[in-house]
């Protein structure tokens, strides 16, 4: 099992430079955001499959959510529950 770190304080997110966060949303374990640019970048605990992956794999880089931009949709909004993840485009 992969070992996921818990932030129970603010830290910096090692995001590419030219990324600017528009909303974010955190679950019980996992945190999501919306860049200006209309895309979902998530990480945390994935068992689930909350981070819109594709697979239950968890991470503790932010990694952007592939299928989305694939079928050409711009994230608008973000909201995480304890086990999901819930995005209007």
């Amino acid at each position: 099992a992969a070992f996921i770190s818990i932030q129970a304080f603010p830290a910096l997110l090692d995001l590419p430079q030219e990324l600017e966060v528009s909303a974010v949303s955190c679950g019980s374990r996992h945190t999501a955001v919306v860049t200006r640019g209309g895309e979902l970048y998530t990480w945390g605990w994935g068992k689930y499959g909350q981070l819109g992956h594709g697979n239950n794999i968890s991470s503790d880089q932010a990694r952007r959510v592939e299928h989305l931009v694939a079928k050409g949709l711009r994230v608008e909004e973000v909201v995480c529950g304890p086990w999901t993840t819930y995005v209007r485009v």
